[in-house]
């Protein structure tokens, strides 16, 4: 069974950092783009960054300039470092690995900005 697990939120105060992580299992990783997503109370879930099998990248417009994805094919994982982080960045955080209509999500991790 393919797991998808992320790890690494919790609460920073305004412009701190924090690194979430995602690790798959079980997936052909180096075939599969992988992308962070969000979702905050009352909103829909949106795409933060992906970075595609090659290493492209690609970011939300709100987060571009202060989040970097990055990920590591020997480990499979992915990571999302975030600086200078905002309130408005409090959301749950979904890893998402994808393939051609195969999708798999993590359960989601807790980030809250907040003073």
């Amino acid at each position: 069974q393919v797991q998808v697990v992320e790890s690494g939120g919790g609460s920073v105060q305004p412009g701190g950092s924090l690194r979430l992580s995602c690790a798959a299992s079980r997936i052909i990783f180096s075939f599969y783009h992988m992308g962070w997503y969000r979702q905050a109370p009352e909103k829909q879930r949106e795409l933060v960054a992906v970075i595609t099998d090659s290493g492209s990248t690609n970011y939300a417009d709100s987060v571009k300039g202060r989040f970097t994805i990055a990920r590591d094919n020997a480990k499979k994982m992915v990571y999302l470092q975030m600086n200078s982080l905002k309130p408005e960045d409090t959301a749950v955080y979904y890893c998402n690995a994808r393939l051609s209509t195969d999708a798999y999500w993590g359960q989601g991790i807790q980030v809250t900005v907040s003073s």
